[in-house]
C-alpha cells in the first residue's frame, strides 16, 4: 500500500484555509497512487488552538469541518487520516477530545482520541482535552492501522529511563496486532529534537516489529516553532524516508518495500538548524497576523544584524526597513557597520539622529533632575526614544517591529522597558549571545553577509561614552554557560560553579539578576523557541517573590 505523508503549515482558527490545504494535498498524493494520505495532529483546526477549546462555537466548526473534509475527499481514491478538535462527553468536565479521524471515500471509519496529554513546559493539553479511555486499531483494505497521536508514542519504558505516564498506548494497541503504525504529531522544534524523536521512534519500531510513520505539522505558531521532519521507518528501525525541515512536503512510500538508497536524516547542525527555525517562526508570526512589513533598529551590533539578515530571508528584501537611530555616545564605525550589513542584505536603511530629542528630554528634567548625577536613567532615555520613534514608524507603515535582544540580554534584564524591548517578536529572545555569533559565523561560511567589523568589535549598548557589556556583565563565554545551565536544565549554583569552575559568588550573582528581571521578562514580546526551555510560556515563574539564594 502507498501512504502520503503530508506536512503541511496549518494556522489556528482558519478552517477554509487549512481544509484547503488538506484536500490540494490529498489529490496530489492520490495522483502519485497513496491510497492513504496522514496529516499533523489538529491539523483541520490548527495547534495549538489554546482557550479556542473552551468556545463551543470553536468546536462545533472542528465538526463541520470533518464533514466538509468527507465531502471534498469523497471522489478521490486515497483515504485521509487528519488531526481534529472535537467536542467531549460533557459528563468528562473538559470541553474538547484531541482526535484522528480516518476517512474513506466520505465515510467517517475511525475517530480514535489521544490518550497521553502532556502539561509541561509549553503543552497544556490537561486543561482542554479528555484523555481516551482505549485504543483501536483500524483496517483500510485488510492492513490493520495502529494509530497514535504525537505524545501516545512518547513514553516506551525500553528508551525513557523516566516515563511520564503510567500507561504506554502502544502496548495496548500491539496487542489487537497492528502491522503497521502511524503517529500524527504536533511536536515543536528545539535543539537537538529531530535527532531525539528519530531515535525513540526507531527503537518503538524495533521493539514492535512493526514500520512507524510519522506525519509532524511544519510552520510558526506565536512562539513555537514546527520543524516537519516527518519520517517512515521500517521494521528493524531504519530510515526509509524523510520529508523535508522547515518546509511544507509530501512524500509517497510504499512502507513495506523500502527504497535504496535509503535517505539521509536531515543534519542535526543545531547552528543552521536554529538560523532555519527562525526564519520560518518570523515568516509565519508576521503573516499569520496579517502583516507583510518589518522594521528593525540597527545599532550596528551583532544581536540586530542578525535579526535583520533573518527577516530579510523570511519576508524578502523589500518588506524589511532597518532604521538607525545615533546618540551623542554612538560611534560612527556602528553608523557604517549598519550602513555595510544593509547594503550585504539589500535592505533599505535610513537614518533618524535622536541627539536633538534627547537633549529635549534632559532638558525638561532638569529641574527635577537638579543636583543628580547621570546615570541609568540616561541611557535608558536614549533607548525609550528609539522604541517611541520605532512605534510610530510601525503606525505609519503598518509594519511589525522585531526586537533585537538576545537571551542573555533577557536572562539578567540588561534591556529597557518600552525602549529595545519595544517590538511585536523577540526573533532571537531565545539564543544566548555566544549562539548569536555562531548562528552569524554559520551565515559568513560562503560569503560575508554579517561585516567582520560588526563581529569582531566588543558588545556595547553605546549609550555612554566608552561603554562595553562587560562593565556591567561577565563576559559572555563564562555568562552564558551559567545561564544555560540555571535557565535550561534548573541546575542550582553550586552544582554550576563546580561544573564549569566559576567562582560561586559571582554564580549567585548572575541567578539574582535572573531572579529580579522577571518583571521584564513577562513584559517581553513573544519569543521564538530554539532551545528545550525558552522565556515565555513554557517557563512560568511568579514576579512578586524573594528567592534566597
Amino acid at each position: 500500500m502507498k501512504i502520503a505523508l503530508a506536512q503541511i503549515n496549518p494556522t489556528v482558527g482558519d478552517f477554509s484555509g487549512n481544509l484547503e490545504k488538506i484536500v490540494a494535498s490529498s489529490r496530489r498524493a492520490a495522483a502519485q497512487g497513496a491510497r492513504l494520505t496522514v496529516f499533523s495532529e489538529l491539523a483541520i483546526c490548527g495547534y495549538p488552538p489554546a482557550d479556542f477549546l473552551e468556545k463551543p462555537s470553536f468546536l462545533t466548526r472542528c465538526r463541520t469541518a470533518v464533514d466538509e473534509l468527507a465531502a471534498a475527499t469523497a471522489d478521490l481514491p486515497t483515504a485521509v487520516l487528519a488531526g481534529v478538535a472535537l467536542p467531549a462527553d460533557t459528563a468528562t468536565g473538559k470541553p474538547a477530545v484531541n482526535a484522528a479521524v480516518l476517512l474513506d471515500r466520505g465515510c467517517l471509519l475511525l475517530e480514535q482520541h489521544k490518550r497521553l496529554l502532556p502539561f509541561y513546559d509549553v503543552f497544556d493539553e490537561q486543561r482542554y482535552f479528555s484523555p481516551a479511555k482505549h485504543q483501536q486499531v483500524v483496517e483500510l483494505d485488510g492492513l490493520r492501522l495502529a494509530i497514535t497521536i504525537c505524545e501516545d508514542a512518547w513514553n516506551d519504558k525500553n528508551f525513557w529511563p523516566r516515563r511520564l505516564y503510567s500507561v504506554d498506548p502502544m502496548e495496548e494497541l500491539m496487542r489487537q496486532q497492528p502491522a503497521l503504525h502511524i503517529n500524527l504529531s504536533s511536536s515543536p522544534f528545539w535543539h537537538g529534537k529531530r535527532a531525539i524523536r528519530r531515535e525513540m521512534l526507531a527503537a518503538i519500531a524495533q521493539r514492535d516489529g512493526v514500520p512507524v510513520l510519522m506525519c509532524n505539522q511544519v510552520g510558526g505558531n506565536d512562539s513555537l516553532i514546527f520543524d516537519g521532519s516527518s519520517l517512515a521507518l521500517n521494521a528493524q528501525g531504519e530510515l526509509v524516508a524523510q520529508a523535508a525541515s522547515f518546509a511544507e512536503d509530501l512524500v509517497v512510500l510504499d512502507p513495506f518495500d523500502a527504497p535504496t538508497p535509503r535517505p539521509q536524516a536531515p543534519n542535526d547542525d543545531d547552528t543552521e538548524a536554529a538560523y532555519h527555525a527562525l526564519v520560518l517562526g518570523t515568516r509565519d508570526y508576521v503573516r499569520k497576523c496579517g502583516f507583510s512589513k518589518v522594521l528593525i533598529a540597527l545599532s550596528g551590533g551583532i544581536d540586530s544584524a542578525l535579526v535583520a539578515s533573518v527577516a530579510k530571508d523570511a519576508l524578502g528584501a523589500e518588506n524589511v526597513l532597518a532604521i538607525g537611530m545615533p546618540s551623542p555616545y554612538s560611534s560612527s564605525g556602528s553608523i557604517d557597520d549598519s550602513r555595510q550589513l544593509a547594503a550585504n542584505l539589500g535592505i533599505r536603511f535610513e537614518l533618524i539622529a535622536i541627539s536633538g530629542l534627547f537633549g529635549e528630554y534632559t532638558q525638561a528634567l532638569e529641574p527635577l533632575f537638579a543636583g543628580l548625577k547621570p546615570d541609568t536613567t540616561e541611557e535608558n532615555i536614549q533607548s525609550r526614544i528609539r522604541g517611541t520613534l520605532m512605534m510610530a514608524l510601525s503606525n505609519k507603515f503598518s509594519s511589525l517591529v522585531l526586537t533585537t535582544g538576545n537571551k542573555s540580554e533577557m536572562a539578567v534584564g540588561y534591556c529597557t522597558l518600552y525602549g529595545d524591548m519595544v517590538g511585536a517578536l523577540a526573533v532571537i529572545g531565545d539564543l544566548v549571545k555566544t549562539r548569536v555569533y555562531a548562528v552569524c559565523h554559520w551565515l559568513n561560511r560562503d560569503r560575508e553577509v554579517i561585516p567582520r567589523a560588526i563581529l569582531e568589535k566588543p558588545p556595547s549598548a553605546e549609550l555612554r561614552p566608552d561603554q562595553k557589556d562587560t562593565d556591567s556583565l561577565p563576559p559572555y563565554d563564562v555568562l552564558d554557560p551559567i545561564l544555560e545551565a540555571y535557565v535550561e536544565r534548573y541546575e542550582p549554583p553550586e552544582s554550576i560553579a563546580k561544573k564549569h569552575g566559576f567562582s560561586l559568588d559571582l554564580v549567585k550573582q548572575v541567578v539574582r539578576l535572573v531572579e529580579r528581571s522577571e518583571y521584564k521578562r513577562q513584559q517581553a514580546a513573544p519569543v521564538l523557541k530554539v532551545t528545550s526551555k525558552s522565556f515565555g510560556m513554557g517557563r512560568r515563574f511568579p514576579i512578586a517573590v524573594k528567592v534566597e539564594v
